[in-house]
């Protein structure tokens, strides 16, 4: 264990084999550091936060503060933080607003500089939130989502697994898992191809989430009607996971960008070259 001799360590906090806590740290009471756990200087580790081993805590983060809510509570719940988390510079992450409640960041998670997690939110594991990114309470975010710099993600919503957000995007509906979201126009642009790539999916596993996918943005189906008909042709593998996430929804899915078969769009031209023409959307 080292303690830099300048850190407000309280001595009802416990602190596992291996811990390193730099100039100027600050933990308070009823915090567990797992063993190998490395604070840079100024972290400030507030009381109910727990975390697991081998967590690379980076300057200026703020792990375990009060929920940001319009009715404090006074007995707020607890952030529990897994293994091999690298939270960089000014990260803050809050605890819960119920007492018997948890903020839950899982393992082997990158979170960069000034990204923030609200109360209540729950990320799985292998995710990867980048800088300034805003987590609004309650939020979920499944394994191995990418969530891109300045992106917002309004409380509740949720992220599902493998999908990629783009910078700046705006997120007030559910994310479905394994797609891409345009950060410019904040909607669906097909599948998370790359990251499908990456995880190692095989090429009959990527052909039924394309399938999968096309049932549900471009069959025209209703709603329910689309739910049944996702449950009963992709009932196993990876595809049967859209379905599961979908029928959980509460706040609806982001919608396809495409635009719909036979759609044009008239091309803008300035006053004096305004020759109609129309280009297929494509």
């Amino acid at each position: 264990m080292n303690i830099h001799p300048t850190a407000v360590v309280s001595p009802e906090a416990t602190l596992g084999h291996g811990v390193r806590i730099g100039a100027f740290c600050v933990v308070e009471s009823d915090v567990i550091l797992g063993d190998d756990c490395f604070l840079a200087n100024h972290v400030v580790i507030k009381s109910g936060t727990t975390l697991g081993h081998n967590n690379l805590i980076f300057e200026s983060a703020v792990l375990g503060g009060y929920p940001q809510h319009v009715n404090m509570p006074q007995r707020p719940g607890r952030v529990l933080i897994g293994n091999h988390n690298t939270l960089r510079e000014s990260v803050t992450i809050h605890r819960a607003l119920k007492e018997d409640e948890t903020t839950v960041i899982g393992d082997r998670n990158l979170l960069m500089v000034n990204a923030h997690v609200g109360h209540d939110c729950r990320i799985g594991n292998n995710t990867v939130i980048t800088n300034n990114a805003m987590l609004g309470g309650h939020v979920l975010v499944e394994d191995r989502a990418y969530v891109s710099g300045g992106v917002a993600v309004h409380q509740f919503c949720r992220i599902g697994s493998l999908a990629m957000v783009g910078g700046q995007a705006r997120i007030t509906r559910d994310v479905p898992p394994f797609v891409n979201i345009d950060g410019q126009t904040s909607l669906v642009v097909g599948l998370n191809q790359i990251g499908l790539r990456r995880a190692g999916f095989d090429e009959q596993t990527v052909k039924d989430l394309k399938a999968a996918y096309r049932l549900i943005y471009r069959s025209g189906l209703q709603w329910n009607e689309m739910l049944t008909q996702l449950r009963t042709t992709f009932a196993d593998g990876m595809p049967a996971h859209f379905y599961e996430f979908l029928a959980a929804t509460h706040r609806g899915i982001i919608p396809e960008r495409r635009l719909p078969p036979g759609a044009t769009l008239k091309l803008h031209r300035e006053p004096e070259m305004q020759t109609p023409r129309i280009a297929k959307a494509g």
